[in-house]
């Protein structure tokens, strides 16, 4: 997703490094937290932002261990001390010396093109990626598959057949980035279970298929088919704690990042600051962090 874009508005919905000892992206909030137990350490939990006005406070309020927003930098976000910014090479637009150098002096690690397989995305064909795969090995960071909408496990479709080429080629990909968003047939009947098992398979599906650790880079309870359809906030903050706890317990998925940090359009369900304030979401985020 890029928030500058229409977001797949006529897509079907389809559907951090392990824990190192980084310490919270708060140091002290004026915020009374809920009485909630957090789960054990596992995958770093992290979110996706841009720029807006309360932004940088609401990121040192949340207690991520780590962002992206969906760029090479982070203009107008101040990074918290003990919380860490990890660039993106969104798409063709990012294909250029300059945000090449901007993404390798902002990280350590690299997000690969986001959502390629989507017209209203990065919208590349497997073979455009492929030529331009070099220019991203060649930072030298960590580098993260491109992050398909949909179908990460599917063989013959964007992923898969990106990397078939990339193996086939000798490239270098170290860990895949996966979206997950509730799908039309679970949206109808929903419940928090059935989503966490929904979210589960996914993961253990691309995993079993690549072999390689996973990153969850965008997920929560909106569904894209035709227009964006985003449940409740309280529906949001009982899946995101289910979620997290369930995460947990899967060793190869090194991160994960909630969408997002600030309201989206058409609305603020998912989001975890609205304001600079705290939403339901943000409170329960506050707690797993």
């Amino acid at each position: 997703m890029y928030p500058g874009l229409t977001r797949r508005a006529l897509l079907a919905g389809g559907l951090g490094l392990a824990a190192t000892g980084l310490t919270s992206c708060a140091t002290a909030s004026s915020r009374p937290r809920q009485l909630l137990q957090p789960p054990p350490p596992g995958a770093l939990p992290g979110v996706g932002l841009w720029q807006g006005s309360g932004v940088s406070a609401a990121l040192a309020d949340s207690a991520a261990r780590w962002y992206y927003t969906w760029a090479p930098d982070h203009t107008g976000v101040a990074t918290p001390a003990g919380c860490e910014f990890v660039p993106m090479i969104w798409g063709r637009r990012d294909l250029t010396d300059d945000a090449l150098r901007r993404a390798r002096d902002n990280g350590s690690v690299l997000l690969g093109f986001n959502e390629p397989d989507v017209a209203s995305q990065a919208n590349m064909a497997v073979d455009e990626a492929l030529a331009a795969w070099p220019r991203l090995q060649n930072t030298g960071l960590r580098l993260g598959a491109p992050a398909v909408a949909i179908k990460g496990a599917v063989p013959g479709h964007w992923l898969d057949r990106f990397m078939v080429g990339a193996r086939a080629l000798g490239y270098r990909v170290d860990f895949i980035p996966v979206h997950w968003y509730v799908p039309p047939g679970l949206r109808r009947n929903y419940s928090t279970d059935a989503a966490v098992d929904n979210l589960r398979k996914y993961l253990q599906a691309v995993h079993r298929r690549y072999g390689l650790p996973l990153w969850l880079t965008e997920f929560g309870l909106i569904t894209y088919q035709h227009t964006a359809d985003a449940m409740r906030p309280q529906d949001q903050a009982d899946f995101l704690v289910a979620a997290a706890a369930m995460m947990t317990t899967i060793p190869y998925l090194e991160r994960w990042a909630w969408f997002a940090l600030p309201p989206w359009p058409p609305g603020p369900e998912t989001a975890l600051y609205v304001d600079e304030e705290p939403t339901v979401v943000g409170d329960r985020f506050r707690v797993l962090a």
